[in-house]
């Protein structure tokens, strides 16, 4: 682990080079230390797979300060948080107009695309991050029998709600842009609320779940929202 001196306002802790649920346990039970007791002069913190930026603001604390600060808690910090998750259940459409590449995924694999589905559906995924896109979640956790490299061409737009796969993650796509991932399905759920507070459905540290729906009941959840 190592505390690096970014910038004159920001501080990156490392917990490791690997993506695991371990380091994703300690990144968790750090930031929820710093929801609890925020420190003089502490503005935020940004967490990735295995970091986590904190912004501080120089004026009410300096760097020595925030250095012995963090440092303390982290010899402290209590593990696990595991039974504290949030379990968020997604529903997806899968195939057909809504994963115009789950063919390619199930051939890349060679399997069906009905395995696809299983597959995919029946693993627990864990939010490491939110990002590129405002409330995106890459998820930790895909089973390596569907992993599948990331299109050659991305495609200009990717409508709000794709599900898709790169490499060994799976993630949703809660806005329309560019994207290159092998698009499987769409959940009519909303990830990103920007009216409501906090904006995003999914935070660092949930336990997402996916679960097959059919058109018609996609339908219905959509008319809902």
């Amino acid at each position: 682990m190592d505390i690096i001196e970014v910038n004159e306002t920001s501080i990156l802790i490392e917990f490791g080079e690997t993506i695991n649920e371990d380091i994703q346990e300690i990144v968790k039970a750090f930031c929820e230390y710093l929801d609890k007791h925020p420190f003089k002069g502490m503005v935020e913190y940004i967490p990735a797979f295995s970091s986590v930026a904190v912004i501080y603001n120089p004026m009410e604390s300096n760097y020595e300060e925030v250095y012995l600060i963090l440092k303390n808690i982290l010899c402290n910090l209590k593990l696990p948080y595991e039974k504290n998750r949030r379990i968020v259940k997604i529903p997806v459409c899968y195939g057909d107009k809504f994963g115009p590449d789950i063919q390619y995924v199930a051939d890349y694999n060679k399997i069906s695309i009905d395995e696809v589905v299983k597959i995919h559906s029946k693993g627990k995924y864990i939010v490491y991050m939110i990002g590129f896109a405002p409330g995106f979640p890459y998820l930790g956790g895909m089973s390596k029998s569907i992993a599948t490299p990331r299109r050659k061409s991305p495609r200009t737009a990717i409508p709000k709600g794709a599900v898709g796969i790169a490499g060994e993650q799976t993630g949703v796509y809660p806005i329309s842009t560019p994207g290159g991932w092998q698009i499987i399905g769409s959940t009519p759920l909303k990830l990103f609320r920007p009216e409501e507070e906090p904006p995003t459905l999914l935070r660092a540290g949930d336990i997402v779940k996916f679960y097959p729906i059919s058109f018609e009941e996609y339908e219905e959840m959509g008319n809902k929202k």
